[in-house]
C-alpha cells in the first residue's frame, strides 16, 4: 500500500465502538472494509459500558485532551445527523460528602478550568437549590459542562449501518499473516483467512495475546445496575452524578491508591426515565458475574447521595470487563515493524467516549492523513524502548 493513496480494502479485528468507528470514516472514504468479531457488534465492552461522553474525571494531560477532542466530534457528528437522537448534550455534576473528596474535588475543579473546561462550584446550599434531590451531606459539587451521554451499542449499529459495513461474526482472530515484505498480508481466523491492505487490531482483552503485549494490557471489570423507570426523580436531575469517590477509583488524581476492588459512585439519568448506577473497578476478568457485596455497596452509595432512590426497584446488574493498559493510556497508532498494522485498544472506561475520535485517527493515518489529535502519548513504540513491569 503506497502512503500517497488510499488503500483499497481493511481488515479490522474487533467491533466495539472503536472498531466501528475506523470502519465508519474509512468507509466514508469509500474504502471497502470488513470487521471480524469473535461474537458480534458490540457484544463485549461496549454493550456493557456506562455511557459517558465527558472530561470531567480527566487530569490534565494527554486524556483530557483527547477527551476534549472526542465530546467535540460527538457534537460534530450530531449536527451533521450522524448521531440523530443518539448523542444526548448535559452536564456531568462531581459532588464531594467528605473532607477528603472535597479537597480532591477543589483541586480538580482549578485543574478542568485551567484547561479550559467550563466548570461551575457550588456550595452546601447553592447545591441544595440547584439540584434538591442530593442528600443534605452532599458538601459541595462542581457542574462540569459540556459533557454528554451516548449508548454504545446503537452508535455502533448506526456507524455500521451508515456504509453497509460487512460485520463476520462468530470469527474469533487467530494470528496475522505475514508477508514477505514484513508487511501483515491478513487476519487468520476459525472461519478461515481474510486478505486485505491493512490492518487494524481494535479487539479489547484479545489485543494483547495477538500482538504480543501481555504484561502491557490487562482486563479490567466493572459492575453496573439499572433501575426501573422513575420520570419525576428523573426529570429532577439537571445531569449526571460522579461521586468524589471516583475521582480517586479511576486513578485521576496522582497518588490514587490501588486495589483489587475499586468503588466510584456515577448516577445518569437515563432518556428512558431509568438510572444506570456504578460502579466498580475490578482488575479480573470475570466478566458473567456480578456479586451481592459490590451490588449492595453500589446501591448504598447512590442512596446516601440521592436518598429518593431507596423507592426505586432494581431491574438487573450487569458486567462488563475493559482493557486497560499498564501506564493508563490507550495504545493507539502503527505497531512498530508491521507496515501496515494499526493498533486502537486499552481505552478502559473511556471507550464510548473516544472511540469516534480515535477510529477517526486511525482512518486518518491509514489513508496518509495526519490526525488532527496528536497520537504521540499513545503510540504503542512508546513500551518498546523501556522495561516493562508485568
Amino acid at each position: 500500500m503506497s502512503r500517497t493513496s488510499l488503500p483499497s480494502s481493511v481488515l479490522i479485528a474487533g467491533c466495539g465502538i472503536v472498531g466501528a468507528a475506523t470502519a465508519f470514516f474509512l468507509s466514508r472514504r469509500g474504502i471497502d472494509v470488513t470487521v471480524l468479531d469473535r461474537e458480534g457488534p458490540a457484544a463485549a465492552a461496549t454493550g456493557a459500558a456506562d455511557g459517558a461522553v465527558s472530561v470531567a474525571s480527566k487530569r490534565p494531560g494527554p486524556m483530557m485532551i483527547a477527551a476534549l477532542s472526542g465530546v467535540m466530534l460527538y457534537r460534530e457528528l450530531l449536527a451533521e445527523g450522524v448521531l440523530t437522537d443518539l448523542f444526548k448534550p448535559r452536564s456531568t455534576y462531581i459532588i464531594a460528602a467528605s473532607e477528603e473528596e472535597c479537597a480532591v474535588l477543589e483541586a480538580h475543579a482549578a485543574a478542568l478550568s485551567g484547561e479550559g473546561v467550563q466548570v461551575e462550584m457550588f456550595g452546601r446550599q447553592a447545591l441544595r437549590d440547584h439540584f434538591p434531590s442530593l442528600s443534605p451531606a452532599a458538601r459541595i459539587g462542581v457542574e462540569v459542562k459540556g459533557d454528554g451521554h451516548a449508548i454504545g451499542y446503537r452508535i455502533v449499529n448506526r456507524m455500521l449501518s451508515a456504509f453497509g459495513v460487512t460485520v463476520r461474526r462468530g470469527t474469533e482472530v487467530t494470528g496475522l499473516i505475514e508477508a514477505a515484505d514484513g508487511s501483515v498480508a491478513g487476519l487468520a481466523s476459525n472461519q478461515g483467512d481474510f486478505h486485505a491492505e491493512a490492518i487494524v487490531v481494535a479487539s479489547g482483552n484479545g489485543t494483547a495475546d495477538l500482538l504480543g503485549f501481555n504484561g502491557i494490557m490487562r482486563p479490567r471489570k466493572g459492575q453496573l445496575l439499572v433501575t426501573e423507570r422513575a420520570p419525576a426523580l428523573n426529570a429532577s436531575m439537571p445531569g449526571s452524578i460522579m461521586s468524589g469517590r471516583y475521582l480517586l477509583s479511576k486513578g485521576s488524581q496522582k497518588g490514587a491508591p490501588t486495589q483489587a476492588r475499586g468503588y466510584g459512585l456515577v448516577i445518569d439519568p437515563l432518556v428512558t426515565g431509568q438510572f444506570l448506577i456504578g460502579g466498580t473497578r475490578e482488575d479480573t476478568d470475570a466478566r458473567q458475574t456480578n456479586d451481592l457485596d459490590a451490588v449492595r455497596h453500589i446501591l448504598t452509595d447512590a442512596v446516601e447521595l440521592v436518598p429518593d432512590l431507596s423507592r426505586v426497584r432494581l431491574l438487573r446488574a450487569f458486567a462488563g470487563v475493559r482493557t486497560a493498559v499498564i501506564d493508563g493510556l490507550p495504545m493507539v497508532g502503527p505497531v512498530s515493524g508491521r507496515k501496515n498494522l494499526f493498533v486502537a485498544a486499552g481505552f478502559e472506561g473511556d471507550g464510548i467516549c473516544l472511540g469516534p475520535v480515535m477510529g477517526r485517527a486511525i482512518a486518518d493515518m491509514i489513508c496518509g492523513k495526519r490526525p488532527a489529535l496528536d497520537l504521540a502519548p499513545f503510540e504503542p513504540a512508546r513500551f518498546s524502548t523501556r522495561e516493562v513491569a508485568a
